[in-house]
């Protein structure tokens, strides 16, 4: 198995285990649980916009179980160049965390409405580790050509 399987399959396994916790344990605060986002709890009073909120949960669980599935068939039938591809592409589409969802959470989290406090720079450095992970299996992937 060479290192762009490697960090996929290590990528796969993590995004897995997010999507059960988004449709089983969606109010969890590990993972990607909503439990760290105080209006979790405040919508449970509001039952049109738990239901809401609860129908976006479930349609991110869904786009990453697609995005998941497409990987499989990459990891088990594309060649090694098509597997630095997605890579690449992993790293592009990640990083647009930092764009738009970063700033979010990280004003949320100075405002006090995410549990536990300092939460937005934790998710940061995992992103960025996700980032790595990926540069350093695709750069891998040619030293040892």
């Amino acid at each position: 198995m060479n290192s762009l399987s490697v960090a996929i399959s290590i990528f796969i396994g993590l995004e897995s285990l997010n999507v059960l916790t988004l449709y089983f344990n969606p109010g969890a605060r590990l993972g990607n649980g909503i439990g760290v986002f105080n209006a979790w709890e405040k919508s449970q009073e509001d039952p049109e916009m738990h239901q809401f909120i609860r129908y976006m949960v479930f349609w991110v669980a869904g786009t990453k179980l697609i995005f998941i599935a497409l990987l499989l068939v990459i990891l088990f039938s594309a060649g090694e160049s098509t597997q630095r591809l997605t890579v690449v592409a992993m790293i592009a589409s990640i990083a647009s965390f930092f764009w738009r969802l970063f700033p979010l959470i990280k004003s949320l989290d100075k405002a006090g409405h995410v549990t536990p406090p300092g939460y937005s720079k934790t998710l940061g450095l995992m992103i960025a580790g996700f980032i790595g992970l990926l540069a350093l299996a695709w750069a891998w992937s040619f030293i040892r050509m």
